[in-house]
């Protein structure tokens, strides 16, 4: 008998009049406005304009829905066009199914159109974003808990997670909460990016590498507890494979960038050019402004000195 557990969700979707508000969808919309709520806070504090992280948003959150999506179909397409399935459901993002790898590649690809429109240094933007990035993904796998979905393996530990469900090939019973593992694993990471990067002010990078870096160290041994259906290289599931990749890459561009660019960028975002037209303008006002007195100086010397040879003739 089990004496403790945490329950499922009896239903994923909360029916607001005529409008249906998925739960996993509710929660990575409340993700990505975390995410660009903390991102824009940072940014302002590394001297960038307020705004700034919201715009460039625009591009990189659509770019990595899909890139989350297409990675998702593709390393799992027996879901959708394997016979009897319907290949259809590929396009309803709204009853799960996002990889993170996907989301990140395509994600900084918008990211890199938005910041190329606005002058603004990518790396410097995504050191900004990396630990709203990591809280995202925390709120975001409470969209798993609400689907039923992602769970690792049978145990009757206190906090194991009570499956009801029966469809898709579930089973009902206790299992591993491996998207609550994930979610705390997150906020740990996003905690420990924020101390990392005022301690010893990252930059260039650096701080979205290690954002990167400790995500997939906790995602290899996550991902090594779940039971759904994955691919399998060499014994282990490809997500396994993607984190050591991935950790490897982050880890030498860390490094590399230390030793290449050290410290942290002086100016992130360059100012508008009418800001820079009116301190052009306050910068002539300023040297006129200096002539003028230059000029005054001098002709009253001058007149002090004529009046003291009219005395002396006098």
């Amino acid at each position: 008998m089990d004496l403790a557990f945490i329950p499922s969700p009896s239903r994923g979707v909360v029916e607001l009049g005529p409008i249906p508000l998925r739960g996993y969808a509710f929660c990575i919309i409340i993700g990505v406005f975390v995410a660009v709520w903390l991102g824009n806070k940072r940014w302002i504090a590394r001297g960038g304009r307020p705004g700034t992280v919201a715009d460039i948003s625009v591009w990189a959150v659509p770019f990595g829905l899909v890139g989350g999506r297409l990675y998702h179909v593709i390393t799992d397409y027996q879901l959708y066009f394997s016979e009897g399935r319907d290949w259809v459901d590929a396009f309803k993002i709204w009853e799960g199914g996002l990889g993170i790898w996907g989301a990140i590649a395509f994600g900084a690809v918008g990211a890199w159109i938005g910041c190329r429109r606005r002058g603004i240094p990518l790396p410097a933007w995504a050191d900004a974003l990396a630990p709203g990035i990591a809280f995202a993904q925390a709120i975001g796998r409470w969209g798993n808990w609400f689907n039923q979905e992602l769970y690792g393996k049978a145990t009757d530990l206190p906090w194991a997670l009570k499956i009801t469900s029966a469809e898709d090939g579930r089973v009902p019973g206790t299992y591993h909460p491996t998207f609550l593992y994930e979610s705390l694993w997150c906020i740990g990471v996003g905690f420990l990016v924020i101390w990392a990067d005022r301690r010893f002010k990252l930059g260039h990078g650096r701080a979205f590498a290690l954002y990167v870096a400790s995500y997939c160290a906790g995602r290899g041994w996550i991902e090594y507890l779940r039971v759904d259906d994955a691919h399998h290289v060499l014994g282990l599931r490809l997500n396994v494979w993607t984190a050591i990749a991935v950790f490897i890459l982050a880890v030498v561009y860390f490094v590399l960038s230390a030793k290449k660019r050290p410290g942290r960028e002086e100016i992130v975002e360059p100012a508008p050019d009418g800001e820079d037209g009116d301190k052009d303008k306050n910068k002539d006002k300023d040297k006129d402004e200096d002539k003028d007195g230059a000029a005054a100086e001098a002709e009253a010397e001058a007149e002090s000195e004529s009046g003291a040879e009219s005395a002396k003739k006098g």
